[in-house]
């Protein structure tokens, strides 16, 4: 007999025991092993929920608790701020931001079904202040709700979908909100009857005849056999930090510093692949540096290290982010004027690289080549004077000319700033949590959601806060309710 391993599932003629035995076994207690769990029992199923740390949490712990939502009219909180969001621009908006890695059925029935789920959300208990934050963000300082979280006033987006505000943001004095969102659904799993095991390592899925009908995991260093008569849920989160992986899928991560996770070592992808699942835009990645803080350095202006601009600095900062690790080099330069620049906040790392009288000298200073960064600068102050950016399409108010003296490049380094990033692949589902094999087709048994597949945050250009975990919070639903239905 073979060792359970990630990369093979183990026969289940080779089972000594059942050590555990129920209908649905969910892996991984973030938010989205928790929804999935809350689902499943509601349903009707015996649920045991294992994770591998010794409580609760994941990413989805680590995160500001922002959850992405909007159409049909838009929840009350949308509509008491002037925006009725209907459901076709909350759809194209999604579609948008997936880009060529879009999964338009999951689209499709978010965009239908994601006031409804933020019903459900107040119904577990998630709270939320009501009130509605203007301006550009990356999390509400104190517990307001609802704040821009994505590109949706800048173009290309707002040529198609009507621009509304969509990131709500539960009720927490600061960042990380996240903590709390996932102590409440962790409760609400807890009252259902949820079978919580922790210090629980998923090692291998158990097959039998081509169906997943349990797992191996690994509990006081010893094997334990996990019996799930309807099914097994992935909810192990992604890749971030396992670093042979990101080698081979995703190699762009190594030109910066800052992963975000808890223990996510892509093992619930390589269970999944291991049972003949589909693996999908591994080498996606979404990734910041907190240029926007403070507010004012939002009205700044991009260059590569050739002085030239490669996007409109209106959109969501992971946005622009993301388009940085694609220019040449190892930085890109933050331009400002005096009258817009502010001490950086502290934790980006980011550093003055140039000052001027003129953006000549600091062309100079930066030692590009001559009539580079100065004809770029000339050109967007001419045309932003006159509210035009023909390059890029940024808008007003944020398009604002550059032209008061002294001047400023600031430098994010690649190497040395704080560029914080986490993988976007994993594995292929149905919009109901079935993990596809490369026909397309479900595996029986075989369940997943959340970061360790590839969902609405499946581009990392096209990233908004509060898409991963409106995925997983939604997707993790939908999966523990499929589960839960599942053949005997």
């Amino acid at each position: 007999m073979s060792g359970p391993s990630l990369h093979r599932p183990f026969p289940i003629a080779d089972v000594p025991q059942w050590d555990f035995e129920t209908d649905v076994a969910v892996i991984g207690f973030g938010a989205t092993g928790a929804c999935a769990s809350i689902e499943a029992r509601a349903a009707g199923a015996d649920v045991i929920l294992f994770e591998r740390n010794s409580g609760s949490g994941g990413a989805s712990g680590l995160s500001g608790g922002e959850i992405y939502i909007g159409g049909n009219g838009g929840t009350e909180v949308q509509q008491a701020a002037g925006f009725n969001d209907s459901t076709e621009a909350f759809t194209t908006y999604l579609k948008m931001a997936g880009g060529p890695c879009v999964d338009e059925a999951k689209c499709e029935i978010y965009g239908q079904e994601a006031l409804a789920h933020w019903e459900w959300l107040k119904r577990q208990g998630v709270p939320y202040k009501g009130n509605f934050l203007p301006g550009k963000h990356i999390e509400p300082m104190e517990d307001d709700t609802l704040i821009w979280s994505g590109s949706e006033a800048a173009k290309p987006f707002s040529d198609f979908a009507e621009p509304a505000p969509r990131g709500h943001v539960i009720q927490f004095m600061g960042w990380g909100g996240g903590r709390k969102l996932v102590d409440i659904l962790e409760q609400r799993a807890r009252d259902l009857g949820t079978q919580i095991e922790v210090d629980a390592r998923a090692v291998a899925l158990v097959e039998d005849a081509g169906k997943i009908v349990g797992a191996v995991m690994r509990i006081d260093n010893q094997h334990r056999f996990v019996r799930a008569s309807k099914g097994v849920i992935l909810a192990t989160g992604g890749f971030v930090m396992n670093e042979e992986m990101r080698r081979k899928y995703c190699p762009l991560t190594f030109k910066i510093n800052d992963p975000i996770g808890d223990k996510d070592d892509g093992s619930g992808i390589n269970l999944g692949v291991s049972a003949g699942g589909d693996a999908i835009h591994m080498d996606q990645f979404f990734t910041t540096c907190p240029w926007t803080l403070p507010e004012p350095h939002a009205n700044g202006v991009f260059v590569n290290i050739n002085g030239q601009r490669f996007i409109n600095e209106d959109c969501y900062h992971g946005r622009v982010s993301r388009s940085m690790i694609d220019q040449p080099g190892d930085r890109v330069y933050l331009l400002l004027d005096s009258a817009h620049y502010i001490e950086p906040f502290e934790h980006a790392r980011m550093s003055i690289a140039g000052t001027g009288e003129d953006w000549e000298e600091v062309e100079r200073e930066l030692e590009m080549s001559e009539g580079t960064l100065a004809a770029t600068m000339k050109f967007y102050n001419d045309h932003a004077s006159r509210g035009q950016d023909p390059l890029f399409g940024k808008q007003e108010p944020i398009l604002q000319p550059l032209d008061q003296g002294p001047f400023i490049a600031l430098e994010l380094n690649f190497e040395t700033s704080y560029f914080s990033f986490f993988t976007l692949g994993g594995l292929k589902t149905s919009a109901d949590g079935e993990v596809l094999d490369r026909t397309g087709e479900p595996i029986p048994g075989l369940y997943a959601a959340g970061r360790c597949t590839s969902g609405l945050p499946a581009w990392g250009h096209g990233y908004s806060s509060g898409l991963s975990l409106a995925d997983c919070t939604f997707f993790g639903r939908q999966a523990g309710r499929k589960a839960a239905h599942g053949a005997v």
